[in-house]
């Protein structure tokens, strides 16, 4: 199996990425290099769940694998990116010395992070090819992690090569400065066919996986959560019942006030834990319950560290609470637009089959103007989180704009 089997449904991108790969093995065997093959920016795009973080690191193996020359001189069309050398290995597995990832936790992607990784970026690789950074989520890079990394895009180190993932090309989520120096690669949301047949072959029953692939909505990951974890289909059943439910303005507070608190607790389960672990490592770190010379001292000098932290924390659990959220409401979205399938007589396939009576009956109560106001609402809270309104606040004025006749 090679690196770029991990990209379902991405065969454009596959084919453009393994020329790359093949370019690049040239470039450090010193042969002549296909014009235009390779380049030393990468920007991936495409909608949530379509691989893009998936795809940068597939390139990133390709252009360390050990086996490169021995596959291109067994077959000039293979690509490197074996999936089973050691250094296909320690890629995927996020531990290669010479391959940085920046996986943001909190809100956005400080300069002092990106100055930091850019100036090892500049040097010589150690073990590997080539020297890679990955840069998840660029679209949360700020102002001045953004011209870090721009300094660095314009005058490039030799054998260092930069892939940022961000949704889109837009203004919003990558500058243009940044943007028009790298190549862009699409990816397209992979069909539930293709995500059913990863999750068959991953042990799950043909049943189950063909409603995980359709319920996700192209989102492979959320399709794996779907299938496995009883919590997620809990929260997902629970999302989707809202709608049918909201017949009094009451009950579109009452659902706001549920969809947040879930959010919350949803959140607090998963960082609650690690925040008592990284408080801890770090106090002892400082000289925690030291009793030798100058431990008073390094204590006193603490708090600042310790101020760092808690803050890094709060914009972890802020991003892990605004992520449930928005899953949320792309399943409320997903179920107006099933609404309007209804509507219009259409045989395409739901989203969400399993809910086709409560869709039914949304379908009666407003007509397809209404389904489409509704919709645009669900979206403009998705924007309005983005921006930094209160949720609480968000929700409640979209469960109210949602409520039915």
């Amino acid at each position: 199996m090679t690196v770029f089997q991990a990209l379902i449904g991405q065969d454009a991108a596959v084919a453009e990425l393994s020329r790359a790969a093949r370019a690049a093995a040239d470039v450090v065997a010193q042969r002549p290099v296909q014009l235009g093959a390779m380049t030393h920016a990468w920007l991936f795009t495409g909608p949530a769940g379509s691989g893009r973080s998936v795809a940068a690191r597939a390139l990133a193996a390709a252009v360390q694998c050990d086996r490169a020359e021995a596959l291109m001189a067994a077959d000039p069309t293979a690509a490197p990116g074996c999936g089973e050398c050691l250094s296909c290995r320690t890629v995927r597995a996020g531990s290669h010395p010479d391959v940085r990832s920046i996986v943001p936790e909190g809100l956005s992607i400080s300069v002092n992070e990106m100055r930091a990784v850019v100036g090892m970026a500049g040097r010589r690789p150690s073990l590997g090819r080539w020297q890679v950074v990955v840069i998840e989520d660029a679209d949360r890079l700020t102002e001045g992690a953004a011209n870090a990394l721009l300094k660095a895009i314009e005058e490039p180190p030799e054998r260092t090569i930069f892939l940022l993932c961000a949704p889109s090309t837009h203004p919003d989520d990558v500058v243009v400065t940044i943007r028009s120096r790298c190549r862009v690669v699409g990816l397209r949301i992979p069909p539930p066919a293709a995500i059913a047949e990863v999750l068959i072959a991953d042990g799950i029953d043909p049943g189950t996986a063909s409603w995980a692939a359709q319920a996700s909505q192209g989102h492979v990951g959320r399709a794996r959560r779907l299938a496995r974890d009883d919590q997620a289909r809990e929260r997902r059943e629970a999302v989707l019942a809202i709608p049918a439910r909201l017949t009094s303005l009451n009950a579109c507070f009452e659902a706001a006030d549920h969809l947040v608190k879930a959010a919350e607790a949803e959140a607090k389960a998963l960082t609650d834990d690690l925040d008592v672990t990284e408080s801890d490592e770090l106090k002892v770190a400082l000289g925690a319950g030291g009793t030798g010379k100058g431990a008073t001292g390094a204590a006193r000098g603490s708090a600042g560290v310790l101020k760092e932290l808690e803050k890094r924390q709060r914009s972890r659990a802020t991003r892990l609470q605004r992520d449930a959220l928005d899953r949320a409401l792309v399943d409320l979205a997903s179920f107006y637009r099933d609404v309007l399938l209804v509507q219009a007589g259409s045989p395409v396939l739901a989203a969400h089959p399993d809910f086709a009576r409560d869709t039914a009956t949304v379908a009666r109560s407003i007509d397809q103007a209404g389904a489409l106001v509704r919709l645009d609402e669900v979206l403009a809270c998705r924007t309005a989180i983005e921006l930094n309104v209160k949720p609480k606040i968000a929700i409640e004025a979209m469960t109210a704009a949602l409520r039915l006749p």
